[in-house]
């Protein structure tokens, strides 16, 4: 596949052109987000231009009209998102056009993204590869009246700085790769409980402001049982608020509990990838560390 990018663009009676993503006010890429229905706040565009790098849209006035970012983690992968273009623009090839941008920057590089209903065809385009399905799970959370929690074995805490080397290690256990600069940049925003038995962690989960209210992840246990042990006092501290968790749990303890917790399935997107796979997903009766949660649909 042919992946020079040019510098501009045609767009029907216009041109665009690109630009660093670091150049633009938050605000404007807020209202890129707001224009397709995303709930980001400036404060999220903030924190994801300080993990990751990316490129916006911009037409002969200035004006965002897309974006793209990818993530980088070690020498040898990257996540990409936050793939943006505004509605007039979507069928124009205004994505792809921002893709090969991306491409040209993350030569070598595996790749994995989360791709909306709306996006999953211009992915395909590009030899991006279907993985599994994620849901979005959301809502007023609440403390389930019965049935959990069930007998927890080991001891749930608060996370503290302390924590981190033990946070980090079990991060890239189950995602695949080491993400020590996202997990530091998550761990200074969130609140985070830990599972430990015989004084080592086994799960965790951190909770962080996030769009509407507040988003749980990443979520990391060795069980469904382990990862309601450390999302349930998540669920008790926001009782009442917007909860979010992305998971790809559709069966099982783990998802019950999300649907009896006050988070129902609101919408999925398909994770994709390009090169070697990461086996991150969780497998029946693994006893190994996987990824329940992610840390957002846009950094996996």
């Amino acid at each position: 596949m042919e992946l020079k990018p040019s510098g501009s663009l045609k767009i029907d009676t216009f041109s665009m052109r690109v630009g660093d993503i670091e150049s633009v006010e938050l605000d404007r890429l807020h209202a890129l987000s707001l224009s397709v229905g995303w709930p980001h706040r400036a404060e999220d565009w903030q924190f994801l231009r300080e993990s990751g790098e990316g490129f916006v849209a911009l037409d002969e006035i200035g004006r965002v009209l897309g974006s793209a970012m990818w993530f980088a983690h070690g020498a040898d992968f990257a996540t990409v998102g936050m793939v943006i273009t505004s509605p007039r623009l979507q069928t124009l090839g205004a994505g792809q056009w921002l893709m090969k941008r991306v491409f040209d920057k993350v030569v070598g590089r595996d790749l994995r993204l989360n791709a909306t209903r709306a996006a999953r065809r211009l992915y395909l385009s590009l030899d991006f590869q279907p993985e599994k399905t994620v849901y979005q799970c959301q809502g007023i959370a609440r403390v389930p009246t019965t049935g959990w929690p069930a007998n927890i074995r080991g001891d749930v805490r608060t996370l503290d700085a302390r924590d981190i080397p033990a946070v980090i290690a079990l991060d890239a256990a189950a995602f695949g790769v080491r993400r020590t600069a996202l997990v530091e940049q998550l761990f200074a925003l969130s609140a985070g409980y830990g599972l430990f038995k015989n004084g080592r962690l086994n799960a965790f989960a951190l909770c962080r402001p996030f769009g509407r209210g507040h988003v749980v992840g990443p979520v990391v246990a060795e069980s469904d049982a382990d990862a309601v042990a450390i999302v349930r006092p998540h669920v008790a501290d926001h009782s009442g608020a917007f909860l979010r968790i992305d998971t790809d749990m559709d069966k099982g303890e783990f998802a019950a509990f999300l649907s009896h917790s006050g988070m129902p399935v609101f919408d999925t997107v398909l994770t994709m990838s390009m090169g070697k796979r990461l086996a991150n997903f969780a497998v029946g009766g693994a006893s190994a560390p996987v990824t329940y949660g992610l840390a957002s649909q846009t950094l996996g």
